[in-house]
Parts: C-alpha cells; structure tokens; sequence
C-alpha cells in the first residue's frame, strides 16, 4: 500500500495499461470465448499482452480478471474456479511487472453484470459475498492494489469497495465509474456523485474509464477535479468509439499520438493516472507515457 500511495504523492504522473479485451481478441478472442478462460487456458497470451504494456512504460497493469466473479460466470463452469482464476491472473500479471522494476499491479474488479434489487434480482448481501470470493483469490496472486472499474451503478460499486475494504483493507482501491451516457453513467449516475460517495467510504483514487468520446472524458475528469480538487483522480478512456470495420470487426480511430495528447489535457485537468480502455494498444501506452513523462 505504502508504495502505491507514496509513489502518487511523489511523482507528477503515473501511467496505466490499455485495452485486455479488445487486444485479445486480435490474438484469437472470439465473443464465445471468457478471457478469464484463458488465465487457465491460454495463457501465454495474457502474459505477452501485459509484458507488452509494461514494455511500452505502464506503471500499472491491470490483471485478466474483469468478469472473474461467481456471478459473472454463473453460466460457466468457470464458476467453480474464481479463486484460481484470480490467483493466476495476478500471478501472471505479476510476471509480467517483473520485466521492469516497479511496475505495479492493479487486480481488476468489473461488474457483476445483474442489478441489485429492486432493480434486478441481486441482493447486497450475495454481491458483496462474490465480490469477497475475488478479492481473496487476487490478494493470493499479490497484487498490489484494486481497481473496481467500469461501474455504473453506486449501489455495487459500493458493495465492492465494502467488499476490499473487509477482505484487503490494507489494499489500495481504485473506483472508476463508466459514463455510457456521456456525462452520466447507465443507471443516471453523476461525476460529482462519485467523490461524495466513496472518498468518505475508504476509496483511495476515483475515476472515470471506457465511456464515450475523448472530449466527454474531459468534462467528466473537470468534474471531478471541481467536485474534489484534493482527491487523486484515474482516468482510462477509450481510443475514440468503436466504429464497424469492413471486415465486421470494431475499429478505433484515435491515433497514438492523439491518445498521448489527450493524456497530457487530462494531467492539466487534474488526473494522475492516465491510460486506455477500449481499443488501446500497447502503441497507444507508449505515446501516452512518452507525452505525460516529458
């Protein structure tokens, strides 16, 4: 922890990885494929991705372990196994982090994929006790902080957190909500609603990955910055949105260099981690870093 939160205070900028899913699916990822599957099945192709972000200057990796909950994979056999999905994909993530001395890793934490009552069929209790489940296999594998990422509802994001602050509360946490809505999240959420929320619940770092548009990015990490000038901000937006490819595929059109760009806006706006989402390669980190570290 201690490392983590001294190297935010330290240093000006710290930059994390890019895309898991987007960049698997170039290697053979096909939409009825798990990518957590492949923590156990193929994965010499999860270790090449992230040795490749921290190559091109991550500061953080993310481990393959977005939907590893039981809920998320409650129609798979995989289900039986999110203690050892988790531990492997941080064991994994952390082999990777060894090619370059201080490299962190950062176990990713993604949504459930039901809603909690009264809106869907989950209780708090059983989402926290999933989200538990996780968090002990990632702490098994070592990593070095969490990133609950890509929520759009306070109510899970908030069972999480209740979730690491139990099972690691010696781990750093990271809570990044997804505005699909442009500056409001799926479920109506609000920038501002994020920092009066989870900083006073224990979150370390707040902030804003996937989304929309590059320029929505901009407005959401100003409102956060407005909204809690003191409090350390995270920001992962996609390489544009995804336009259909000729060959059927999803392509993203924001260039590296424009990535890197748009990293350094974010760092004046106020964000001390910058990296991708969607669509983001190893290309794109490496021009990030190159913009940010100058």
């Amino acid at each position: 922890m201690t490392n983590f939160l001294e190297r935010l205070k330290n240093e000006s900028v710290l930059v994390a990885d890019g895309a898991t899913g987007t960049n698997l699916q170039k290697v053979g990822l096909t939409g009825g494929i798990i990518p957590e599957g492949w923590v156990l099945d193929q994965p010499e192709k999860i270790l090449a991705l992230e040795t490749a972000f921290v190559e091109a200057g991550s500061d953080i990796i993310l481990t393959c372990t977005f939907g590893g909950t039981r809920l998320r994979l409650r129609e798979s056999p995989l289900a039986q196994r999110v203690e050892e999905i988790n531990r492997r994909a941080a064991e994994l993530a952390r082999q990777a982090a060894s090619k370059r001395t201080g490299t962190l890793v950062a176990g990713s934490i993604g949504p459930t994929g039901l809603l909690l009552k009264p809106y869907g069929p989950a209780t708090v209790e059983e989402v926290t006790a999933t989200y538990e489940e996780q968090v002990r296999g990632l702490m098994a594998g070592g990593v070095d902080l969490l990133v609950i990422e890509t929520m759009f509802a306070i109510d899970e994001a908030k069972a999480a957190l209740d979730a690491a602050r139990r099972t690691a509360p010696d781990l750093p946490t990271v809570v990044s909500f997804s505005y699909d809505r442009g500056t409001r999240s799926m479920m109506g959420v609000k920038p501002t609603d994020i920092p009066k929320t989870f900083l006073p619940l224990g979150a370390n770092v707040i902030g804003a990955n996937c989304g929309t548009t590059l320029e929505n990015m901009e407005k959401i990490v100003t409102e956060y910055h407005t909204a809690a000038p003191e409090a350390f901000l995270w920001a992962k937006p996609n390489a544009g949105l995804p336009e259909l490819g000729d060959d059927g595929q999803a392509v993203y059109k924001v260039t590296p260099q424009e990535m890197g760009e748009f990293a350094k806006k974010l760092v004046a706006l106020g964000a001390r981690i910058v990296g991708g989402c969607c669509g983001s390669t190893p290309e794109h980190v490496a021009a990030i870093a190159k913009a940010v570290k100058q």
